[in-house]
Order: structure tokens, then C-alpha cells, then sequence
């Protein structure tokens, strides 16, 4: 089932399947992409309890293998809708037995959109009701529509377009989806990454080190489409390769795949999140 929250400004729909928007219009301008199949069948699912892949899709806790596809499995499961007001829904899901067969962790996980006169916020809530750590990674996958032919992205840190280039890591080559050695520097002017489908030729550009807080698409005019803002410790810019598709997803992240070869125990992943006994994890980002 679909819900829709609007003010004089914005729209928005979100599905109760995944919490995933649907739709985000300002002054009635589609914004998200449409998932269309032909390219990617999807608009912004929420990455969790894995953003990204384990390595050969395997993790390991207190001595027992788990499988799990890519990018978790809270995307393709149905959430209750919790709260519904005028301006803010909030969706939730809960560990079951079937989770528990590819992660090994009791949790609440909720999502929160809020819409006012600036955007709409979305806010992660993971909450631990039992009795030990859990871990686990978060991530967004917007994808909102572009041309990327003529657009471009411009980044900024602290308010202020960035002036130095970016340094993103690179997947690898393999079919793991996990992350290689390799690097890449992102050359910018005036914070501005001019868009390519060549950009995405090895998959999506990883940027670590929290180099960037704010990504804005623009147009081939500078005219600014939209803004996604967050505090996350990296994020992903990508297209799918060799598509020439016609969107770009700018993914704040608290998480990413494995390295390849990794081994070690869930505590141990590279980013990963952990909620103590009865603690709670919070975070944001904009759309604006």
C-alpha cells in the first residue's frame, strides 16, 4: 500500500513495502525515478541490515555462518505503518524467524519522513530490545531522475563548495560486489563533477572520510534540482554501468560492502554500527 504526505510545495509517496519513496513531485516536477525495470526496478530502497555485499554474500557471528544477498533484506519485506500525520509517516519492522536465518540479531528498525517547506527529512531508527550488542550497517539509494549527458553534480562540506578533489574507492572487477584496493580521484572545479555514463563504468563510486555532507544535482544551466544532505561517515554516487541510464542515486551510508577476502566476525566489518542493551541508533538526511 501506498501513503501520501503534501504541503503547498511538496508531495511525497511512500510504499509500506521496503518504507521505500515512491515519488517525491516539488511544484508538481517528478523528482525520484520512475523504476523502470529496463534500467533498475527500484526508486529508494533503505539498505539494511547490510549496505552492499559480505564477502561471497557470507557473515559470521559467535562461531555461525549467515547468508545474505546484497544490500539486506528490510528492502523487500513489508513494514506496518506506525504513524501517519499531515506532514510525517513512520513505518516499522521487526526481526522474525526468517530474518534470523540471515542475521543472527533481534532489532526495530523504523523509518520517518518528515515534509516541510524545505524537503522532506528521512530518519532511521534502529532499536535493540534484547539483551545483547547488535550490528549491523544502514544505508539510503536514492535515485533521482537526470540526464547524464548534461547534468552535474557539485559537493560541498560545512556549507562551502569543495575546492579539493574527491578520492573514491573502487568495487571490484570480480562480481563480489566488494571493495577492491584501487582508488580514484574525482576531479571537480568549483565543487562541480560533471555526470558521464563513463563515470559508472566500474559500478558505484565510494567516498569515505566524510570528504562531503551535501551533494546537489544541477542542471547544464547550474540550476540547482535538488540536495542531499547528511552526516554520514561516507556515501555512493551511482548508475548503472554501461546503461546510459537516465537517473543518478546519491546514497548517504552508515556501512558499506566487505573488502575482498574478508573474513572476520560481524563485530569486526569496516564501518559497522553496534547498539548496546536496550539502546537506541538514530540518524538523517535531507532531500531538499
Amino acid at each position: 500500500m501506498e501513503y501520501r504526505i503534501s504541503n503547498s510545495i511538496y508531495e511525497l509517496t511512500v510504499s509500506d513495502h521496503g518504507a521505500e519513496i515512491k515519488s517525491l513531485k516539488k511544484n508538481g516536477r517528478e523528482l525520484m525515478w520512475q523504476a523502470d525495470p529496463a534500467f533498475w526496478g527500484r526508486t529508494s530502497p533503505v539498505l539494511f541490515p547490510l549496505v552492499g555485499n559480505y564477502w561471497n554474500k557470507k557473515s559470521s557471528f559467535a562461531g555461525k555462518e549467515y547468508e545474505m544477498s546484497q544490500h539486506g533484506f528490510a528492502r523487500d519485506m513489508d513494514f506496518s505503518l506506525i504513524k501517519e500525520r499531515t506532514n510525517e509517516l513512520t513505518f516499522e519492522l521487526k526481526d522474525n524467524k526468517k530474518t534470523h536465518e540471515k542475521y543472527p540479531f533481534s532489532f526495530i528498525l523504523q523509518i520517518g519522513y518528515q515534509l516541510d517547506e524545505n524537503g522532506v527529512k528521512i530518519i532511521w531508527t534502529v532499536k535493540n530490545p534484547s539483551d545483547e550488542t547488535i550490528y549491523f550497517s544502514i544505508g539510503g539509494h536514492p535515485a533521482f531522475n537526470c540526464d547524464l549527458s548534461k547534468d552535474s553534480l557539485v559537493y560541498y562540506k560545512a556549507g562551502k563548495k569543495l575546492l579539493n578533489d574527491l578520492k573514491a574507492n573502487i568495487i571490484e572487477g570480480d562480481g563480489s560486489g566488494c571493495l577492491s584496493d584501487r582508488t580514484k580521484i574525482i576531479k571537480i572545479a568549483d565543487g562541480k563533477m560533471k555526470l558521464s555514463k563513463e563515470l559508472f563504468d566500474e559500478d558505484a563510486l565510494i567516498i569515505e572520510d566524510r570528504q562531503s555532507d551535501a551533494v546537489a544535482l544541477i542542471d547544464s544551466n547550474g540550476t540547482e534540482i535538488l540536495k542531499v544532505s547528511f552526516d554520514a561517515p561516507l556515501f555512493g554516487i551511482w548508475s548503472p554501468a554501461g546503461k546510459n541510464a537516465p537517473f543518478v542515486c546519491i546514497e548517504p551510508w552508515y556501512g558499506r560492502c566487505d573488502r575482498v577476502g574478508f573474513t572476520g566476525d560481524l563485530s569486526e566489518r569496516e564501518y559497522q554500527n553496534a547498539v548496546g542493551e536496550g539502546l537506541t541508533f538514530e540518524v538523517s538526511y535531507t532531500i531538499s
